[in-house]
């Protein structure tokens, strides 16, 4: 009989020890008041006098809000804010009894933070400058969640996301730019390769004037000589030039016939026409002697 006596207060005993698991902070309220925060591990309360009213995590914990605003050139966005946050050991209790619902409070602080900096800033400005806006979400943040026990670790603006017709013309845009930066490339190149072209065109026609200049000066280099030779030959000026005139003549036919799909036509083209050329050329050289004689004369006289 003993034993059924005993066994409701062993049970009741037992009904008191209660396991914190590690990273965890239980609550525990004595008759409504708060009692003791207990940490990790085996512990005990009075059992019906204490009861635990709740469990804390120490670990750190992540908020993820997303967040729409507008630009300062009214452009709609929506910003992705991850926010880590951690319970300090020392201020369980004012982060259990002072705030009903922490997420709500902090995604409040958030909305207010993103929808005071971000209309400050244009677009662009927004993806270059988020750290800045993470940094001022966090510095809020912390200073506001202190009171109530709670550490703001991080914050992170994870994501941006323009209006989708605003995402197209940005695209368009950057494609435009892109190709705009394409022609003027393509355009250099074209320069650059016009100006070294009429170079190399125009080092082709000095080498080319070069050439020229140096065959007629070897020619006549050659038909002063030739007739030095004729002179002392006993053949005159005249007929030495004539002489000569009818060999390049020759010269030209032959080096003309060697090729067999040149066509040459001379007029007028009979067995004469070389001896009635010869005789022209001679009674043209005559003719222009007499006239430089003539005009030698006349300047002397007037002197």
């Amino acid at each position: 009989m003993g034993l059924i006596f005993l066994l409701p207060i062993i049970i009741l005993i037992l009904t008191g020890f209660f396991v914190v698991k590690q990273q965890t902070i239980a609550i525990v309220e004595r008759l409504g008041k708060f009692k003791k925060d207990y940490g990790a591990g085996f512990q005990f309360k009075i059992p019906i006098i204490d009861k635990v009213v709740g469990r804390v995590s120490l670990r750190i914990q992540q908020l993820d809000v997303i967040v729409e605003t507008k630009t300062k050139d009214d452009v709609f966005v929506h910003l992705k804010i991850s926010v880590q946050f951690q319970i300090q050991r020392d201020h369980v209790y004012n982060a259990f009894y002072k705030l009903q619902n922490p997420h709500e409070q902090i995604t409040a602080f958030i909305f207010d933070v993103v929808r005071a900096e971000v209309p400050k800033m244009i677009l662009d400005d927004v993806f270059v400058k988020k750290e800045e806006i993470a940094l001022a979400i966090q510095r809020e943040l912390k200073e506001a969640m202190l009171n109530y026990g709670y550490d703001i670790v991080k914050a992170l603006v994870t994501d941006i996301d323009p209006d989708e017709n605003v995402k197209i013309a940005m695209n368009r845009i950057n494609a435009a730019e892109r190709e705009k930066v394409a022609a003027q490339h393509e355009g250099d190149a074209q320069r650059i390769l016009i100006v070294e072209r009429a170079k190399a065109e125009a080092e082709s026609k000095r080498l080319q004037g070069k050439g020229i200049a140096d065959q007629r000066r070897e020619i006549a280099r050659g038909l002063e000589e030739s007739m030095e030779v004729l002179n002392r030959a006993g053949i005159n000026s005249q007929e030495a030039s004539a002489l000569i005139v009818i060999t390049q003549h020759y010269d030209t036919l032959q080096s003309i016939g060697s090729d067999t799909n040149s066509n040459l036509i001379l007029l007028p083209n009979n067995p004469n026409a070389a001896s009635s050329m010869l005789n022209d050329m001679v009674t043209s050289l005559v003719a222009a002697n007499k006239i430089n004689e003539s005009s030698h004369k006349k300047k002397e006289a007037k002197k």
